[in-house]
Formats: structure tokens, C-alpha cells, sequence
């Protein structure tokens, strides 16, 4: 081979070598900018969710929570199956299931929480007073409010709103419920609802979806207001996002996607579950205002 040849030869090799590498490097832009899950997810064709199998209103294993729904709505805008890893919400439910790869995502994750990444929130809720219509408690809208004072008041132990209410005195008389349960077995808000109804508590101090849920079972039903009004002590409001693995970045921008796409859609589910959705103002969200983002 003369030396022409031989330039010749290296620089068609090279030229070869630069345009495998340019081919390799937009296909693997195309992965990240798009939605090729194949590496992330287990299968891409299922929506695999991690849930609780008795934790109504937000779910269970008859798919009757607000979380089973907003789920179907996921699997139908991404044309997938969807399947469940179904584990107790207590200690040890993310290292079970979304840490194990048992499942991609948890439809219910508050902002902030390190134990997943968050995706963007899709609703805005607060814990909330509920109290019987008419019993001269339904007006009140703090946790400083004087007529509190004296009366028996249902709490789950360990919540924002127990720190409030010890800062306002109201814990001589108050009834705490246990925080961490089996709910295979129990529901602290099913029990604080039944002794809010038999007349043992006067009031009850509950997570906004559970207290807007168990409200609209009670007959008659109950009158739930949102603690957006409080002057001290812990937030009790919070944004509620979906959790995904950390390193799932796709996955959880085409899941930020779907919710912006569907929040509409997401509002109605919730409201319809009775959860007291709160803009960013703490203002009630309407069925008239499904369209404005929380």
C-alpha cells in the first residue's frame, strides 16, 4: 500500500469512526429529551404502581381509592396495563416496593419528602376541623380559636397539628389516635370519625383527604374546615406530588407532563373523593375551577 492509500484508508476509518460516535450521541439525546422508559422501568408497557391495599379514601385492592382512579387515568393517557405492588403504608413501604423496583410510582407523595423524588404536585390540601353542622364548632377556623377550650378534640399522635394544638392548650382533653397502624386492620380516622359521631369527641383534627372523605360518609354528613389560618407552629398545608426512584428522570418528566396535561381531569377525582383542594392563595378549589392548577 503506497502512503496515499495508506492517508486514504486512515481518514476514511476515522471518518467512519466520528460518525458512529455522533450517531451514538443523538441517539442517546433522543433517550433523554424523549420517552424511551426501556432503561428506567422494569416494562415499559405496564404502569406498575405501588399502593396500599386498605387505606381508603386513597387506596385499596378493589381499585376503589382516589389514587386507584388517578391511576387508571395515568394508564389510559400512557396506553399501558396497569398493575399494582400492593404493601401496608407504614415503615419500610418505599424500601418495599418502589427501592425494590416492585413498582415505579407512588401515586401520593408529599413535597419534600427525601425518601423518593417528587415529581411537580398535582394537589394542594391542608389538615382540616371536622365537627357536626350546627354545633356552634363548624365556625371555627383555628386552632387558637377560644371556643376549642375545654373541649374534647381527636388527634393522630405525632401530626403537624398536635404541635398546634399544644401550643394552644388544647391537648388536657384531647383524644390521640395512633399514627403508625396496620391498616389491613385499622383506620385512626374511621375510629376518630365513629367517636365524633357518638358524641366522645367534640371535634376531630384530621389530614384534609381523609377528613373531606369520612365528612361525606357520615349521616348526616359532617362540616370539614381546611387549618389554613394559623398563626404559629407547623405548616398544615402541603403540596402532594407523585414519587418516582431518583435516578428516573424521564419517567418523571413524562409524568410532570401528564399531570399538567390533566389537571382538570386529576381535580374532578379528588373533589369527587371529597378532598378539599387549596390553591396557592388557601383558597377553596371549586368543581366549577377543575381547570386552574393548585
Amino acid at each position: 500500500m503506497t502512503n496515499a492509500a495508506l492517508r486514504r484508508w486512515l481518514l476514511i476509518s476515522l471518518i467512519s469512526i466520528i460518525a458512529t460516535l455522533i450517531d451514538r450521541e443523538v441517539s442517546r439525546a433522543q433517550t433523554t429529551e424523549g420517552t424511551d422508559l426501556s432503561i428506567e422501568l422494569v416494562d415499559p408497557k405496564v404502569l406498575r404502581v405501588c399502593a396500599d391495599p386498605r387505606n381508603l379514601p386513597f387506596s385499596n385492592d378493589k381499585g376503589e381509592g382516589f389514587e386507584n382512579k388517578l391511576a387508571e387515568l395515568f394508564a389510559e393517557k400512557l396506553q399501558k396495563k396497569l398493575d399494582y405492588t400492593y404493601f401496608p403504608q407504614a415503615t419500610g413501604f418505599v424500601r418495599m416496593t418502589l427501592a425494590a423496583h416492585r413498582c415505579d410510582v407512588m401515586m401520593g407523595f408529599p413535597q419534600g419528602d427525601d425518601l423518593a423524588q417528587g415529581t411537580n404536585p398535582y394537589y394542594r390540601t391542608a389538615y382540616a376541623l371536622v365537627t357536626k353542622q350546627g354545633s356552634g364548632l363548624d365556625e371555627v377556623a383555628a386552632l387558637e380559636d377560644q371556643r376549642l377550650k375545654g373541649k374534647h378534640i381527636g388527634v393522630v399522635a405525632g401530626t403537624p397539628p398536635a404541635t398546634n394544638m399544644a401550643a394552644n392548650g388544647l391537648m388536657t382533653n384531647a383524644k390521640p389516635y395512633p399514627l403508625m397502624i396496620d391498616t389491613r386492620f385499622d383506620s385512626s380516622a374511621a375510629a376518630m370519625i365513629n367517636d365524633l359521631m357518638s358524641g366522645e369527641i367534640d371535634v376531630g383534627v384530621l389530614w384534609g383527604p381523609m377528613a373531606g372523605y369520612y365528612a361525606r360518609q357520615a349521616n348526616p354528613p359532617l362540616h370539614v374546615t381546611p387549618l389554613v389560618k394559623e398563626t404559629s407552629g407547623p405548616k398544615l398545608a402541603y403540596r402532594i406530588g407523585m414519587g418516582v426512584r431518583p435516578a428516573d428522570q424521564n419517567w418523571k418528566r413524562l409524568l410532570n407532563r401528564l399531570i399538567q396535561e390533566n389537571q382538570a381531569a386529576i381535580n374532578k377525582i379528588l373533589l369527587d373523593f371529597g378532598v378539599p383542594l387549596l390553591d396557592e392563595n388557601d383558597r377553596l378549589i371549586s368543581a366549577e375551577m377543575t381547570t386552574k392548577q393548585p
